[in-house]
């Protein structure tokens, strides 16, 4: 549970909280990528896990030294669509994985075009980068079926307008694969939703309630941050977004009387 979804569960009634169970992998169903490191370079490690009474479900973990603290933290979760998809990640001969700069030009698309693409697919449902950098996977459709289906919601009675926001996780982590790399980024988007006409209002959902309180607006702005995980080649061919999630972060009311 992140914290975004501690913060939401906290602001809703008791009888709709849902209890907190502490999360656990299984490491006899977990693989280990441990990247050679130069002196200096941040400290960090990648993982898939898997789950599932056939462990049909994968998700691919990072997790980082804090430069401060020398504590390690995990710094991305991201489930993967079809683990069979995930490509195989190279090896040395003493089992050690090679890490990749994440916004090298020697990839297909550097960090920040796989950031701009996923965020255009929200944007413009892939119009403009989404579908000349990414394959269409099924976390890409997923992705442009979710501009599709939002900017409709209102109908005739309100807008709906997605937006690059400032991405609050700015590293990359990525690992080299036979044909690129394995990148695990972090992107975030703005949703702002808007009447079309004076004297209409929208009543904030259940789990908006945390950042909004319950008074209806004439227009509010919810800020997403999401991690993705995408296979780029070094050759010019699309990439390959093998899955990502969302979580709403932020949320503000805008229009007369905003305050809440």
């Amino acid at each position: 549970m992140s914290l975004a979804d501690l913060k939401e569960d906290d602001a809703l009634p008791k009888a709709d909280q849902e209890p907190y169970r502490p999360w656990s992998y299984d490491l006899a169903a977990t693989d280990l990528y441990i990247p050679r490191l130069k002196d200096g370079q941040q400290r960090w490690f990648a993982a898939v896990t898997r789950a599932g009474s056939k462990k049909q479900y994968a998700r691919v973990l990072v997790l980082a030294e804090k430069a401060k603290s020398k504590r390690w933290e995990m710094v991305a979760t991201v489930d993967l669509d079809n683990p069979s998809q995930l490509p195989k990640i190279v090896l040395d001969k003493d089992g050690y994985a090679t890490a990749v700069d994440p916004a090298s030009t020697s990839l297909a698309a550097p960090v920040d075009l796989l950031r701009s693409a996923v965020i255009d697919n929200f944007a413009t449902g892939g119009d403009l980068t989404g579908r000349k950098v990414l394959a269409p996977t099924e976390a890409a459709k997923r992705q442009v079926k979710v501009h599709h289906d939002t900017i409709h919601k209102f109908g005739t009675r309100g807008t709906t307008q997605f937006a690059s926001a400032t991405t609050k996780f700015p590293a990359g982590y990525a690992l080299k694969i036979s044909t690129g790399a394995l990148v695990v980024f972090s992107h975030s988007h703005t949703q702002h939703d808007a009447v079309a006409a004076p004297g209409l209002e929208i009543v904030p959902e259940k789990r908006d309630r945390a950042w909004l309180g319950t008074t209806p607006r004439p227009a509010f702005t919810y800020t997403f941050t999401c991690s993705d995980v995408a296979a780029v080649p070094t050759t010019p061919k699309p990439s390959s977004l093998l899955g990502y999630g969302c979580r709403r972060t932020d949320a503000e009311a805008s229009g007369p009387g905003a305050a809440v």
